[in-house]
Order: C-alpha cells, then sequence, then structure tokens
C-alpha cells in the first residue's frame, strides 16, 4: 500500500471493501450473526490502532479475527448457554439446499475454532495452504493436519453431509 492510502480516509475505504467479506468470514467463524459482527467491530478496531503500521492489512485483519474468535470461544465456554423461550418462527422460503446448509452449519459449530478457521479459509475463502498458514501464523503442516482433523471430524459428526453432497454430484453429473 502507498503511504496516502495510510491514512484515515484509506481506512475507511478500505472498510467499506472489505466489510461483506469480513463479515461473511467472521460469520462463518462464529455461527452466529450478531457475533460475528461484534467481532468485525473489535477487529477493526484493533487494526485501526494499527493502520499505519500494518504492512499487509487483509492478512493482519483475518489473523486479528482468528484470534479474537478464539478467546471469545474460550470465555463463552466458560459462561452457561443463554435460552431462548418461545415458538421459532417459520423459515419463509427453504430451499432445495436448507438440510445440507443447516446440518453443515451443525456441523462446523462442534468444530474447534482453529479447524473451523483452517475448513473456512481454504474452501470457503479459497486461499492456498501457505496463504492460509499466513493469515493463520502457523506452518502449512499445521495447515494440512487441521484440514485433515477437520475434515475427519466433519464426517463423524454428519455422516449425512456425506450422503447429500453425494446426491447433489449425481444429480450435477446426470
Amino acid at each position: 500500500m502507498t503511504t496516502e492510502d495510510r491514512t484515515r480516509d484509506g481506512f475507511a475505504d478500505f472498510v467499506r471493501a472489505e466489510i461483506a467479506g469480513l463479515t461473511r468470514f467472521a460469520l462463518l467463524l462464529t455461527g452466529d450473526r450478531h457475533h460475528a459482527e461484534d467481532l468485525v467491530q473489535v477487529s477493526l478496531a484493533r487494526v485501526a490502532v494499527r493502520w499505519e503500521r500494518v504492512e499487509d492489512p487483509h492478512a493482519y485483519l483475518r489473523r486479528v479475527l482468528c484470534t479474537q474468535a478464539a478467546s471469545w470461544w474460550r470465555w463463552r465456554r466458560a459462561r452457561p448457554p443463554e435460552r431462548l423461550g418461545g415458538a421459532l418462527p417459520e423459515r419463509p422460503f427453504p430451499g432445495d439446499d436448507t438440510d445440507l446448509r443447516l446440518v453443515l452449519w451443525a456441523a462446523l459449530a462442534r468444530l474447534t475454532v482453529r479447524q473451523r478457521a483452517v475448513l473456512v479459509l481454504r474452501y470457503y475463502e479459497d486461499h492456498t495452504e501457505a496463504e492460509t498458514a499466513a493469515l493463520l501464523g502457523c506452518r502449512v503442516g499445521t495447515v494440512k493436519s487441521q484440514t485433515r482433523h477437520a475434515l475427519g471430524r466433519l464426517r463423524v459428526l454428519a455422516p449425512e453431509l456425506a450422503e447429500l453432497v453425494g446426491r447433489s454430484t449425481q444429480e450435477v453429473t446426470r
């Protein structure tokens, strides 16, 4: 980035350009839209303080998001879960992939934060193993092993995912 991009206006432009992608990334890390929005705000506040010194804001921000999500996960684990009363609202537009999405959300929520971060970076954000390792501040071998463990755990937690994916693959190939 150039020196002129390191101003307050440069940060504002960066946030406007990246906010949708960052929110999606945080949503996949947390599994909750409200926590995701809070996570993005806290992370952006941390980056804003160091904006002039950050060399690669994309990588730095994603690393802050992952680290902050892990901290919140540890904190929430110590708290008892909240319980909502009343009936749940009906879903307005159930699509063909609703079952797959719900199963995937539930399975992702049961992974560790590191495993979830690796899967989101590798398969949702389409980063290479080297890029994922750089973003998470670990080695490529760690990314590979975390991916293997996460996919194995997904197979155990949600065997129906394989059936749903297999069915859609067969339909596409016909």
